[in-house]
């Protein structure tokens, strides 16, 4: 499922908006590395995560980050640790957390290179919207932040304004995506054949193959393969990827390391490890 969050109203050319839109996903594509796990660490560093589930984070972010590729099984984890600590907790204040922590661990992360993708769609009068598997209380920051149109993501279901720790649907991912594309598209008054969208993914190709110019960002082997074959644009942000897939034991070490830090610090402060 998705939520659909009105554009901003700029006074923009409706006709420009009508025929033309860019699609961005996020994680690895807008912003290096794994969104979810960023709000996870800045929720640690609150004490109001555990250490286990911080350092289940910090593997799959670094697998993530040295393959490029979402495993099933990182982002089923992923979705069950996020709803096992929201549910019960207030929509308000959760979204407070979310600002200061994109802030503090996100806001650097936003790839300078996708910057100026999204700012030549901008630019020539087109709407651009995010659309991730994140949730969509995350999506719709990452969005002001980046000032763009609108954001699709992962919808918690919340009773009275409280999580109930349960989906509304499923996570907006792979076939999902281009579901969801489409239903905007049809509501906005869309071309998809004039509309771009970017992914590092090949879980993305439904999306990518929906609109008529398809481009692969950081992409992992499958979408590179897919997309040289085809023609399709390819933007590489990434510094030394050789090196960083070397580097793997390195890269997780230090992630365990922060992980671990943490739990040192609570145990200082003496606040349980484990709830």
């Amino acid at each position: 499922m998705w939520a659909h969050i009105r554009p901003d109203q700029n006074g923009g050319d409706p006709a420009i908006v009508r025929h033309g839109a860019a699609f961005f996903d996020v994680d690895n594509t807008l912003m290096r590395g794994a969104s979810i796990y960023y709000f996870a660490r800045g929720l640690a560093a609150r004490d109001l995560f555990t250490t286990r589930d911080l350092l289940r984070f910090a593997w799959g972010q670094a697998v993530f980050r040295l393959s490029g590729s979402e495993r099933p099984e990182h982002i089923h984890a992923a979705r069950e640790a996020a709803l096992a600590f929201v549910a019960g907790h207030a929509v308000d204040d959760l979204v407070s957390l979310c600002e200061e922590i994109y802030d503090e661990t996100m806001s650097d992360r936003i790839w300078e290179g996708a910057r100026r993708l999204v700012r030549r769609h901008l630019d020539a009068g087109q709407s651009v919207w995010l659309v991730t598997a994140t949730p969509v209380e995350l999506a719709e920051i990452i969005k002001r932040k980046l000032g763009l149109t609108g954001a699709l993501g992962t919808v918690a279901e919340t009773v009275d304004g409280v999580y109930t720790g349960r989906l509304v649907g499923d996570l907006l991912h792979g076939p999902a995506k281009a579901e969801a594309v489409r239903a905007l598209a049809r509501s906005e008054g869309l071309d998809l054949s004039a509309c771009a969208a970017y992914s590092d993914s090949c879980n993305d190709l439904p999306m990518l193959s929906l609109v008529g110019h398809p481009n692969a960002v950081n992409p992992d082997d499958a979408l590179r393969e897919h997309a040289e074959e085809r023609g399709w644009p390819v933007h590489e942000f990434r510094r030394h990827r050789v090196k960083l897939r070397v580097g793997v034991s390195a890269a997780v070490a230090g992630a365990v390391g922060g992980a671990v830090a943490v739990g040192m610090i609570r145990r200082r402060r003496g606040t349980p490890d484990q709830r």
